[in-house]
C-alpha cells in the first residue's frame, strides 16, 4: 500500500525572518519544500491551509526575491480590480446624487453595499494582523488575519456578482438602448484577451522556479539551521 509521509512543520524561529507573520508561531512550511511537498502540505493542517483551499495566488515566488515588492503587489492585485469593478458604480452614484428617483438611484442593489462592507474589511485585515497580534500562537492554524482576509475577498466578490446581475436586470431595457449587444466574436474576443493574460502571468512565475530556490539568499538555511552548523564547525 502507498504510504505518504506528510512534511515536518516548523516553528517561527525555524524558517527565515522573511517569512515570519505578525503573532503566527507554528504551523510554518519548509521554504525549501519540494513540488511534492507543496502538493502534501496542501492536505495538511498549516498555517497556509486555509488561505490555500480559499484562494491561489502565485505570490510566494516574487516574496523570496523582494518582500517589499511582493506586499505592494499583493495590494495591487485587490486594489485595482477593486477599483476598477466599481468605477461604474462611483459613476453613477455621482451622477445620480442630486437627480432623486427618476436618475434610477432607488434601484441600486444591496449588494453593493454588502461588496464595499468586505472590501474594507479585507482591506483592514490585510492591514492590521488582527487577532493574532493580540494572542500570539492562538490563531496559527485557524482565525487568523490572512484567513479572514481570503474569506471576506470571497464574499465580497459573490456580492459583487449578485449587484452586477441584479443591475442588469432591472436596467435591461436601458442598456439595450444604449449600447449594441457584444455578440459571440466579441465574447470570444473578451475571453481570449483574459486567457492570454492569465497564460502570461502563469508563465512569468513558472520563469522562476529554475532560478529561486538556488540563487535566493533567504533561503540559505534557517537561524536555527546556521547555528547548528556553527557549533558542528
Amino acid at each position: 500500500m502507498l504510504s505518504l509521509k506528510l512534511p515536518q512543520l516548523l516553528r517561527v524561529h525555524q524558517v527565515p525572518r522573511v517569512f515570519w507573520e505578525d503573532g503566527i508561531m507554528s504551523g510554518y512550511r519548509r521554504p525549501t519544500s519540494s513540488a511534492r511537498d507543496c502538493v502534501l502540505s496542501s492536505f495538511q493542517m498549516t498555517n497556509e491551509t486555509v488561505n490555500i483551499w480559499t484562494h491561489f495566488l502565485p505570490t510566494w515566488f516574487p516574496e523570496l526575491e523582494s518582500p517589499g515588492f511582493s506586499k505592494v503587489l499583493r495590494t495591487t492585485a485587490f486594489a485595482y480590480p477593486f477599483l476598477f469593478d466599481n468605477l461604474p458604480l462611483f459613476y453613477r452614484l455621482g451622477l445620480c446624487w442630486d437627480r432623486g428617483p427618476s436618475c434610477g438611484q432607488e434601484a441600486l442593489s444591496a449588494n453593493h453595499s454588502y461588496h464595499l462592507l468586505c472590501a474594507l474589511l479585507t482591506g483592514f485585515l490585510f492591514a492590521s494582523h488582527l487577532p493574532e497580534r493580540l494572542a500570539p500562537g492562538r490563531f496559527d492554524y485557524i482565525g487568523h488575519s490572512h484567513q479572514l482576509f481570503h474569506i471576506c475577498a470571497v464574499l465580497g466578490t459573490h456580492f459583487q456578482l449578485e449587484a452586477v446581475l441584479a443591475d442588469m436586470g432591472s436596467r435591461r431595457a436601458w442598456l439595450a438602448t444604449q449600447e449594441p449587444p457584444l455578440g459571440l466574436a466579441g465574447t470570444v474576443a473578451t475571453l481570449g484577451l483574459a486567457a492570454a493574460g492569465n497564460l502570461l502571468i502563469i508563465a512569468a512565475f513558472t520563469s522562476s522556479l529554475s532560478r529561486a530556490p538556488s540563487t535566493c539568499p533567504l533561503l540559505q538555511g534557517s537561524p536555527l539551521e546556521g547555528g547548528m552548523k556553527a557549533r558542528q564547525q
